[in-house]
């Protein structure tokens, strides 16, 4: 049997994250994937070799922005092993079905000068808006970038800015009781308080709904950071599609001695009095943890499907059935369109400029429209009548991706993994056929070709990928690439149980990282490098810790004193 200190099942970008503070830490680490491509989530592949070679697309993650809000880049140095990002701006473009068009850009006053071409209100209002939603993201950053049950860690990650801006929003009482109720609220009622013009609210509903709900839930307001976060820390994509960054990390991995295996499927976490010591995988082959087994994969999935329930049972009891019915995931997930184009798009009713193609694309014609969009979706009804999309160009920010001259586009529409009344039929008994999938695919390049006249004619190739589908290629539970909803009441120090929350499990070295992990999906290394500090942390005297505690809190004090 293979040994190694550390054993992590899966190789998206945080279990790579992960390994690459492991191995910088000095232990010795295998990553094993289950497909023949590591990175998860964050891969670009030539997935059209026959029909469209040399088109790179990525087939799920596309739009960098919550790995700019921590340090894994800068100290990982990922720059060296070969990342390089490059930024979008404009960041938004959203065309409106009377003539009018959202130009969201980095800078927060073109934006504003944008807005006040049709309502000077409104353009007032975003300016707020958007300062306060910035404040706020400032207040959380270090919650993000710490393990969530570790206080000592978080109140490290403060300097004097972060704590202005924490005091800004919460500094008194009644800041405090009404940033609490503006949490509790919905995209959907910010944007009312905020805005007039549907123009606007439009696409910022279509933003706050990329946690994965409609704009309409409760609890769900935090969606209204996304809009804000490209304005800063702004939004990049790697040269070379989001796989990049997954090179970068296999790079810096291999670098270290670390060993990442494809076509290696976990099937089982080998547990012995207690404690988690190796996994075996399809064909028999079993790998030694000496130090601990590191999970990228969901809490669902390890504990109901690759440990054995007695083993779960004797650490708890409780778990099992709190994982079955505690978890909640809300049917909505995506039929995923990538496009091979001889030509760009041209939204020639809006004044037609390429760099519209720059940021993302957004067909949200109206709040309504976006609601419909996903709320149709939890009740495993198709929205495809009148589609919304979220759309991205890449190859005009890197004209790398596709043979020159040529382009790609990247669409995502949010459709039910479950189809109501289909049950039992289909790919995974979900209702999803090849015929389904395409007939859906075709009504949102209608949809599109209202917008763009040229697509239909652009098509050199195509690819879809059912919510069924995409479950399989992801190992996700129904197809949710966030691993759990996005929900205020399964973040943080909820997610994905309490129990859960802090990468530790009940069975002794059996950790947890990856979307499912606070803080959350996208694109970040969040999880993964907060996880590796819980596990050096579980393997340091207690001596180091409070080395660390002292110098985290020395370096709050000297931050704040040097503010003055």
């Amino acid at each position: 049997m293979q040994a190694y200190d550390v054993v992590i099942i899966g190789a998206g970008h945080n279990g790579l994250v992960c390994a690459a503070y492991l191995l910088k830490a000095g232990y010795s680490v295998l990553l094993l994937e289950k497909r023949s491509v590591p990175g998860g989530a964050a891969t670009t592949e030539e997935s059209l070799p026959k029909e469209a070679p040399g088109f790179k697309f990525n087939l799920c993650a596309i739009d960098h922005e919550f790995i700019h809000l921590g340090p894994v880049v800068q100290e990982l140095e990922l720059e060296k092993y070969g990342l390089e990002y490059l930024e979008c701006d404009p960041v938004v473009f959203c065309p409106h079905p009377d003539g009018k068009y959202f130009l969201g850009h980095k800078s927060l006053e073109k934006t504003c000068a944008e807005i006040a071409r049709y309502s000077d209100r409104d353009a007032k209002k975003y300016r707020d808006y958007t300062e306060y939603w910035q404040r706020a993201l400032g207040a959380m950053i270090p919650m993000f970038n710490a393990p969530p049950k570790s206080i000592i860690d978080i109140a490290g990650n403060y300097d004097i800015k972060k704590l202005k801006d924490l005091f800004s929003v919460i500094g008194s009482p009644s800041k405090t009781l009404d940033f609490i109720r503006t949490m509790l609220t919905s995209g959907e009622d910010i944007l009312n308080e905020w805005f007039d013009s549907e123009f606007l609210k439009a696409p910022l509903a279509r933003l706050c709904a990329e946690l994965g709900a409609p704009p309409s839930q409760k609890t769900n307001a935090v969606g209204a950071i996304m809009m804000a976060m490209r304005h800063d820390p702004g939004m990049a994509r790697p040269r070379g599609g989001t796989g990049a960054l997954v090179q970068a990390l296999l790079n810096l991995v291999k670098s270290k001695g670390g060993v990442v295996l494809t076509d290696q499927h976990v099937e089982q976490v080998l547990i012995d009095d207690g404690k988690a010591v190796g996994v075996r995988v399809a064909g028999g082959t079993e790998y030694r943890a000496n130090k601990g087994v590191i999970s990228n994969i969901d809490a669902r999935r390890v504990f109901l499907q690759l440990v054995d329930a007695s083993d779960v049972d004797s650490a708890d009891p409780n778990l099992r059935e709190r994982l079955e019915r505690r978890i909640v995931n809300n049917n909505e997930t995506i039929l995923k369109i990538d496009l091979a184009l001889d030509k760009p798009l041209n939204f020639e009713r809006y004044n037609h400029d390429d760099k519209y193609l720059i940021g993302s694309i957004l067909i949200a014609d109206s709040v309504t429209h976006v609601e419909q969009a996903h709320s149709e979706c939890t009740l495993g009804k198709i929205p495809d009548s009148d589609p919304s999309m979220y759309l991205v160009v890449p190859t005009m920010l890197d004209p790398s991706m596709a043979p020159a001259g040529k382009h790609t586009a990247w669409i995502e529409f949010f459709a039910p993994y479950q189809i109501a009344g289909a049950e039992g039929t289909g790919l995974k008994g979900t209702g999803w056929t090849d015929e389904l999938k395409n007939k859906v695919a075709d009504r949102v390049i209608d949809k599109l070709a209202d917008y763009s006249p040229n697509v239909k004619d652009s098509i050199i190739a195509r690819r879809v990928e059912s919510p069924a589908e995409l479950a399989e290629r992801l190992g996700a539970y129904k197809g949710n690439y966030y691993h759990i909803d996005m929900t205020l009441d399964q973040m943080v120090f909820f997610r994905p149980l309490p129990e859960l929350a802090n990468y530790k499990t009940p069975i002794e070295g059996l950790f947890l990282t990856g979307a499912g992990t606070h803080p959350g999906g996208s694109i970040s290394g969040m999880p993964g490098r907060n996880c590796a500090r819980i596990f050096l942390h579980e393997q340091q005297p207690i001596a180091q810790k409070f080395k660390e505690a002292r110098d985290s809190i020395k370096s709050t004090v000297e931050s704040v004193f040097k503010g003055q």
